[in-house]
């Protein structure tokens, strides 16, 4: 039993009693303990033998008997009962950006629509503009939001896509014939989302590595295997490219696997110049054939007069000339940053205390925090009034007497549809810095969206905008924006952009990224922490500067703590 189908039982009872139209607090519940156990870095089941559920926050008595229940006969009689009500393929619906759970009820009520294609053929005969509560608008929306789905069906999150590739990788090393082994493809490179997993290993032993790999316990079907290259889905309908190499061709089937095609063209057209010819199984005289490099991706770019180019930026953006002029940038790293200034406490709509974050931050190493808490006027969200502001400072002041990390009082403070902020000056003068950020009213157009936001980044008050365009994958196209106006406006007013590390975010994306620094825009990485779990995805953050070209000094948070005071006191 894996923690991701706990999650999943849950999401499912959340979503069916959303359908139902049952409260919101107890379909929440569902929802956070879901989430809760899917970011748990414990085994669920070892958690149940051990009786330890409750001590996880957010799993109640009731929660824990369906989890045992689960655990213990594969089954949840309280899940086949709503199912009995509700056909199981109507949730399909709900992946659907623009739908809720109340506009599905009324879909499968009233029109008895079980699936997203029935539903694309009912808006495009007209049937959905008609239902209460719809109309035209509506329908193009839905529309919209299949095509949506449609694109980004077939690729996994990054962060998803790691953890399965982590725990395949660790599987294979334990092969004593594997002597060499690496990540490959999109996933080496860090792209926002990943299709299949590409996975290299030296050995001279192929047919005994393929074998192994075979008997992986979370294998569901053997697409292809073969002496050097063996495809398998796994049970979670991920699809795995496994090649196997010498030793001597490590290198060059590894710059080769990589990627990006882009990348590999450019670099294969240089040596070509050089005299040269590159392919999987290494640098080769272009006139003898006799092979002169391969062992490792190191050998091959220097023979071709180039530093080693990081995989975050083998797409073929400038990399290969900045590296023959050797003005390639020195990327920022995750040891370099200090502290995670977005991170939400149970003052709004995080998880855990000010305390539990503080311990799980000192255990990271970090030398600062700030806790950003929503605004008021977000209701969904629990956003903090004044007088609960106030507190939240108290609390603070007395963790920063006895703490040797600092903590900031800072919030996520929504922008209003007008561009103003949440808070009035008084209010945010209570805070040592603020974030703004939008999180209603996402139906604006490109004009209307702009001007809210660079209107807002003007206030005095304002350090970094959060989540700037406010895309999630699969779930929320960015808005309309006009980035070149952004980029302008945050330089004109010294405010920081952030990149959210949150998985389904990591927002702003890489080419943004890439383009904003172009204009001496400066940022900040943040990992929009809901729980203390959530602290890990600051890599994911640094990846997509990485992948946007960032350097340690283009990055608020890789400073000091003095540094950070002096700049927060201004």
């Amino acid at each position: 039993m894996k923690n991701s189908d706990v999650a999943s039982l849950l999401l499912n009872i959340a979503n069916l009693l959303d359908i139902k139209g049952e409260k919101f607090f107890k379909t929440r519940a569902y929802r956070i303990a879901a989430q809760t156990i899917l970011d748990l870095s414990e085994d669920i089941e070892e958690v149940v033998k051990k009786k330890r559920l409750q001590e996880i926050p957010g799993i109640g008595s009731a929660l824990a008997k369906k989890i045992e229940e689960y655990i213990s006969t594969g089954k949840l009689l309280y899940l086949e009962t709503l199912q009995n009500e509700i056909p199981i393929s109507v949730l399909d619906l709900l992946d659907i950006p623009s739908i809720g759970p109340k506009k599905v009820a009324t879909i499968y009520q009233t029109l008895n629509i079980t699936s997203i294609s029935e539903l694309k053929k009912a808006c495009q005969t007209q049937k959905i503009r008609h239902l209460d509560g719809f109309g035209e608008l509506s329908e193009i929306n839905i529309l919209r939001g299949i095509a949506l789905l449609e694109k980004t069906q077939g690729r996994t999150l990054l962060h998803y896509a790691s953890l399965v590739n982590k725990k395949l990788i660790s599987y294979l090393k334990n092969n004593s014939y594997v002597a060499q082994i690496s990540t490959a493809g999109s996933l080496r490179r860090k792209k926002e989302t990943i299709g299949d997993l590409d996975i290299l290993v030296a050995s001279s032993n192929p047919d005994a590595v393929m074998d192994y790999l075979v008997l992986y316990p979370q294998l569901k079907h053997i697409l292809m295997k073969g002496k050097t290259k063996t495809s398998i889905l796994l049970s979670n309908d991920f699809q795995v490219d496994v090649r196997v190499v010498k030793e001597e061709s490590f290198g060059a089937a590894l710059q080769y696997f990589t990627g990006s095609k882009e990348h590999n063209v450019a670099i294969r057209g240089l040596a070509l110049k050089n005299g040269y010819k590159l392919n999987e199984y290494g640098l080769y005289n272009k006139k003898t054939e006799k092979k002169i490099a391969g062992k490792s991706e190191e050998e091959i770019y220097h023979l071709l007069h180039l530093p080693f180019i990081p995989p975050e930026l083998r797409e073929n953006r400038g990399e290969i000339e900045q590296g023959l002029q050797d003005t390639l940038p020195t990327l920022i790293t995750l040891s370099d940053i200090q502290g995670d200034l977005h991170i939400h406490s149970k003052y709004s709509d995080g998880h855990d205390s000010i305390k539990s974050i503080v311990k799980a931050a000192e255990a990271i190493g970090y030398a600062y925090i700030g806790i950003t808490d929503h605004s008021q006027s977000l209701h969904v969200a629990n956003g903090l009034n004044k007088d609960q502001i106030i507190k939240k400072s108290e609390e603070i002041n007395a963790i920063n007497k006895t703490s040797k990390l600092k903590v900031f009082l800072g919030t996520e403070c929504d922008i209003k549809a007008d561009g103003n902020l949440d808070y009035d000056d008084e209010c945010l003068q209570l805070f040592d810095y603020v974030g703004i950020g939008i999180h209603t009213k996402f139906k604006m157009n490109e004009r209307e969206s702009t001007e809210r936001i660079t209107h807002a980044m003007t206030h005095p008050s304002v350090t970094f905008l959060a989540h700037p365009t406010c895309r999630l994958f699969g779930n929320r196209e960015p808005l309309p924006l006009n980035m070149e106006t952004i980029f302008e406006t945050a330089v004109e007013t010294n405010t920081y952009l952030e990149i959210n590390s949150f998985p389904d975010r990591l927002d702003l994306s890489d080419v943004h990224t890439k383009r904003a620094k172009e204009m001496g825009v400066s940022f900040c990485i943040g990992t929009d922490s809901h729980s203390i779990d959530h602290l890990e995805f600051m890599k994911y953050g640094v990846a997509t500067a990485r992948r946007g070209w960032l350097e340690k000094e283009d990055v608020l948070n890789t400073n000091s703590l003095e540094t950070i005071k002096s700049f927060f006191n201004k």
